[in-house]
């Protein structure tokens, strides 16, 4: 964006109207700016300043008489270039510490805690997200005899993503049993796409087994089941109903054409994916950014994460009169906790806390 079309006096003008708009979601006229002690020009100079800001494109006048509100390009300016960072609170900190004490193991519980707390800590409707893997495959296989009709399978996918399922069968197999089929997975089932596991694969793993080639059947099933899970894209959303506190959704209309985004799964991950980036900065978009008519009135904000080598966004879908400053902020703690208590593996003894800073 060209910063050289605003002076230093429009770029304060254009910052205490997006504000102002933000607390109140009033279109803001100059009498109220020229009672703000931060901007020291009279009335007429402020006219004359948000006049031009509107014929420049980054104010709208929604009626003759009223005052105006930011456009699309008005926040777009503010977010990348006048928003000044938040600053969270000691409380709010120890909030999301307290809720991030134990470490999540599955990728369900992880996006809906993450959409959950985003969702909490900024009164948006707070979403998690994640990409799926494609074609994944696993590199080692282990398990482990629970009692004679059940065993562990603990399967190492590329990337030290290690999936752990139990298996229960319909007749006793013993220790002996359990090594021979690990051996034989270990030669037949490794590097291998779920297109890859092939019947005659199958028949052939069943042959090897003998008398016990009934369980190959039980553990296909089971090996399909957890490569499906991290092949899919999936995506959490928590507090739908908290943007019908904000007037921009008071439309019955406006808010059942976003509604039919969140709720329909699909649509959603569209217009997701079309942002998916590996950057791990802040990601911004701001009501047509997002490609979708539903959404025409509604700011997406994400961060990426990785959890156990899967990429991960947690964000906040809102109006575009967002509190952006706040929101980015928590988003920055929220993904730093989570990506904190995955990658911090060796605590020192007795430690069980992953404190965000």
């Amino acid at each position: 964006m060209d910063d050289s079309r605003l002076t230093p006096r429009k770029m304060q003008i254009l910052k205490a109207i997006v504000d102002a708009h933000i607390n109140n979601g009033e279109p803001v006229g100059s009498k109220y700016l020229s009672q703000d002690v931060r901007i020291s020009c009279s009335s007429a100079t402020i006219r004359n300043e948000m006049a031009e800001l509107e014929e420049m494109g980054y104010l709208v006048q929604p009626h003759t008489s009223a005052g105006r509100v930011p456009s699309e390009l008005g926040y777009r300016y503010y977010v990348d270039a006048l928003v000044h960072q938040y600053s969270t609170t000691k409380s709010e900190i120890d909030e999301i510490n307290e809720m991030l004490r134990y470490k999540l193991t599955e990728m369900d519980e992880i996006l809906s805690e993450a959409s959950r707390l985003a969702a909490s800590f900024t009164d948006y409707t707070g979403i998690a997200f994640k990409s799926g893997i494609g074609k994944v495959r696993i590199v080692q296989y282990k398990s482990v005899l629970l009692s004679n009709r059940d065993f562990l399978l603990v399967m190492t996918f590329e990337g030290d993503i290690v999936k752990t399922k139990t298996i229960h069968l319909s007749f006793s197999i013993t220790e002996d049993v359990l090594r021979r089929f690990t051996e034989a997975a270990n030669i037949y089932l490794v590097n291998l796409t779920s297109d890859g596991i092939t019947m005659p694969i199958i028949v052939k793993l069943e042959a090897i087994m003998g008398s016990a080639g009934a369980m190959v059947h039980p553990a296909i099933k089971v090996v399909y089941e957890t490569m499906s899970e991290l092949d899919t894209a999936d995506v959490k959303l928590e507090g739908i109903t908290k943007l019908l506190q904000y007037p921009e959704y008071s439309d019955v209309s406006d808010f059942r054409s976003l509604l039919g985004v969140l709720e329909e799964k699909n649509k959603l991950l569209d217009v997701i994916s079309s942002h998916t980036t590996t950057s791990d900065g802040i990601h911004v978009y701001i009501g047509a950014e997002n490609d979708s008519d539903g959404m025409k009135n509604t700011t997406l904000i994400f961060k990426n994460v990785t959890v156990g080598g899967k990429q991960l966004a947690v964000g906040v879908i809102g109006p575009k009169r967002m509190n952006y400053s706040h929101v980015i902020d928590m988003l920055n703690k929220l993904a730093h906790g989570i990506d904190r208590m995955f990658t911090e593996d060796a605590l020192p003894s007795g430690r069980t806390d992953y404190d965000v800073e």
